[in-house]
Order: structure tokens, then sequence, then C-alpha cells
């Protein structure tokens, strides 16, 4: 039997490992946030830091630098604060020549009407008793976003304190309203009060809505001519109609929630045959260190606590400026690389847009996987074919048949084309599409075209077809 020595050792290691510090959680953090959470951001730091302050007039020089010295130098905040460092320390916001106008009305966003302000509106101008115009205003307020009602007549007759026939009153005016099929019960109702409106609700109208809705919707036209005893191409034509109602006529108007502008991080433009990036600086808040702590500097030298103060404050704030700074850097050297490798795509359209990973601009950057992630995210850039998500750059796909990566979104293009320019009456198949594609050189399965096809919203062949 061994002996066994149970004891003690002191020995020493050196490692290497990643301590994430509150700075670089920050400047993680500010790097990954979209334009509006960066905002939201800093309009927080904003309350909480008295010594931050946003710069909304004054233009510095578009190339402004951040120093600190080393890594690891402590700030002298006196001689920041006394050199008015921070003055170098801004982001000059893009200017549209008309916001020099005081006539520029264009920059002021319109009020929109929302659907119970415009069927209020109507609601007023009907004869109705003072009864009826108390149970027309609930039946108003309690319609969903799309104009349905979300509560029965009982329901309805019960919190108003009235009969049902006073629901029912109030409901037909309402249904007489813009726009029409507003405050039906379900989407057959919401058909039919649509054809009423327009004096177009036949007989073989009514009853295609009330029985056949689901057949109409997945082409079953034999079906429904064998039981109307109408003909196919009869039934084909009321399908038309039916397709040309408003499904949901509320959401043309205004919702009451917030609504979201989304707002470029970056410009592309074509200069003669190049394609020139530039960071969006309007999206990008412009901060500096207040001047009134200059006037502190006399009571700072002869109170610690209020020195101590400052310095950390004064710190806290150049390190946000820092840090978004650092995030348009990113932001601008990413794009910088996707713009030079989808070239093609800003040159020709989507269909040329090239397979892109996340791992091609890290190495092509020198930088790590997740900086590429955090810096495209929520983000969105500007060029003269659009507005686009900077992710919607980054796809894997097939490749073509001279090896060449080719995008599922550019796929996806080539796969509408074909459709567009299909014979109505004999659609193409997704195994005919496969075949298609493999002519234009790219080896695509049946599966993949089907999964195309159905995030594009295209039927398939059988729901397409017409007689």
């Amino acid at each position: 039997m061994s002996d066994i020595r149970l004891g003690f050792d002191l020995t020493i290691e050196q490692s290497q490992k990643l301590v994430m510090t509150p700075e670089l959680i920050q400047a993680i953090q500010i790097l990954q946030f979209s334009t509006q959470e960066l905002d939201a951001f800093v309009q927080e730091q904003l309350l909480v830091n008295p010594v931050l302050e946003q710069d909304q007039e004054r233009e510095t020089p578009e190339s402004a630098a951040v120093t600190n010295g080393g890594e690891g130098e402590k700030l002298d905040w006196k001689e920041f604060i006394r050199n008015g460092s921070y003055d170098d320390i801004s982001y000059k916001g893009y200017r549209d020549r008309d916001e020099e106008r005081p006539d520029a009305f264009e920059r002021y966003v319109t009020n929109e009407v929302t659907l119970p302000e415009h069927l209020m509106f109507q609601y007023q101008f009907a004869t109705v008793d003072k009864g009826c115009r108390r149970v027309g205003k609930y039946i108003i307020e309690s319609l969903d976003e799309n104009g349905y009602m979300t509560s029965s007549v009982e329901e309805i007759a019960k919190a108003t304190g009235v009969r049902e026939e006073k629901v029912c009153e109030a409901l037909d005016i309402i249904h007489g309203f813009d726009p029409a099929g507003v405050g039906a019960r379900n989407l057959a109702e919401c058909l039919r009060l649509q054809l009423e409106a327009k004096n177009a609700l036949t007989p073989q109208m009514d009853e295609i809505i009330r029985k056949h809705l689901e057949d109409i919707a997945n082409n079953r036209l034999a079906a429904v001519a064998k039981d109307t005893g109408m003909t196919v191409l009869e039934v084909q034509e009321a399908a038309d109609v039916i397709r040309t109602l408003e499904p949901k006529p509320g959401r043309q108007f205004a919702s009451e929630m917030e609504t979201k502008y989304v707002i470029p991080d970056v410009i592309v433009e074509k200069v003669d045959d190049e394609y020139v990036v530039m960071i969006n600086e309007s999206s990008t808040p412009r901060l500096t260190v207040s001047s009134y702590y200059r006037s502190l500097l006399g009571k700072a030298d002869k109170d610690q606590q209020l020195a101590d103060y400052l310095s950390e404050r004064v710190s806290s704030a150049n390190w946000l400026i820092k840090s978004i700074e650092q995030r348009k850097h990113t932001i601008f050297n990413v794009v910088s690389a996707v713009v030079k490798y989808q070239k093609d795509f800003f040159d020709n359209g989507s269909k040329y847009l090239k397979t892109l990973t996340l791992k091609d601009i890290a190495e092509e950057l020198g930088i790590h996987e997740s900086t590429v992630s955090r810096s495209i995210n929520g983000k969105y850039l500007q060029c003269p074919r659009g507005v686009f998500e900077i992710k919607y750059f980054f796809s894997a796909g097939v490749s073509d048949d001279v090896g060449e990566g080719v995008s599922s979104n550019s796929i996806k293009e080539f796969i509408k084309e074909i459709v567009e320019g299909e014979d109505k009456h004999k659609p193409y198949s997704d195994q005919t599409m496969v075949e298609i594609l493999k002519d234009k050189g790219f080896n695509i399965s049946r599966r993949t075209v089907a999964k195309y096809r159905d995030e594009l919203g295209i039927l398939s062949s059988s729901k397409r077809k017409r007689y």
C-alpha cells in the first residue's frame, strides 16, 4: 500500500485574463446601442452627471480627436478645464440647408389622425339621441387598431346600461362610416360591409364570403364553383374583387402608440465611380464639458472634496465622449469594408448581393466577430438604392457555377423575378424553379426554393394558378 501525503504547497502562477471594468462594459454597450437607445442613454447621463452638456449650437471640426495620454494615465481635470480641451470633443451634426430658413415647414411632422378621432368626427354629425350617442362613443373607443369590435353587443349593452337594440342601432350608424368595414365583428362582416358600400354585394358574393373564404384563400376555386353552381371563371372574378378589399380598415390611420422613425447611422454616396461612406453626424449626440465648471476652479483649488468630485465627474464624462467617438470610428470602418465587398450590389441591385459573414469583416479589419456584430446591431445605412439595415448585407448563400458566393437575398430576388415573369395559368412549381436557377448557374435544392418562396410571401404554384 502506498503512503498518502496530505499538506499545503505555495506556488506562484502567471496567467492572463480580461478584466471587464465598468468603463469597458459601458464602451461595449455604447457600441451595441441603436441610435434611439444611445440617445436615451445620453439623456440619462446628462441627468446624473452635471459636468456633461449637450452642444446644440456650436460647430466644430469633423475630425475631432480625443486623447487622454496612456491607458493608465490619470486625467488632469484642472488642466483639462483650464485649457478648454473639451472644446475639441463634440459632434458636428449634419445640417440641411433648409434648416437655415425660418419657414422650413418640411422639418415638422404632422399630427396624424387616429381612427377613434376620425370616427368621432363623423359621429358628431349623426342624428342620434343622447343615449345612442353615448353607446356609439363607447363602441368607437373599444375598437382595436384594425377597426374591429372587441366586445359583443351583449357586453356593450351591459357596460353602458342600455338595451341591446340600442347598441345595434349605434353600431349600424358606425357601419356606414368611413373607412368602410369599420366596426365589423369578424372578417366576413368586414368584407360584406365594404361590398355594400360599393353596391356590389350580390347573392353570389354573399354566399362566397359566408361559406368559402378559406377556399378562396387557398385558391380552391373548382370546389367553390361546384358548391355554388358558378363557373370557375366567375368564381375567380369574384375572388379578384374580394382580394381588392381591405381586411384591416383601421390600419391606414395613425397608431396611438409612439411612432418610431429609422434614422440612418451611415450615409453612402456615389462620387464619380467610388462609394463614399459618411457617418450621419445628426444621429450622434454632441457632448462637451459644461463651461460653467470653469468658474469652480478657484473654489476647487481650496476644497479637496469638490476637487475629487469634479475629477470623478469629468473623467466619467471624458470616457463617455471617447466611447461615442470610438463607436463612430468602428461603425465607419465596418461599413466601409461592407461597401467595398458589396460594390456589385450598390452598382447593380439586390440580385448581385454576395454572401458575407461576420468573420469575413472581422478578419479584414483585425477585430473580433462580436465587435462587428455589435457595430451593426440595430444600425441602418442610407444609399442611392434606399435605406437598409446593415444586417441585410450579411447573409449565407450558395455558390454559383464559378465558385463565388451568392447571398440568399440575391437568390430571393431571382425567385421573385421568375414568379413575376411566369405564365399565370401555368405557374412554375418549386422543382421547375430549381431547374431555372440551375440554368442561371445556381445549384439549389427544391426545399431551399420553397423556404425562400415562403419568406418572400409567395404562394405555392397551386395557389398562384389563374383560370
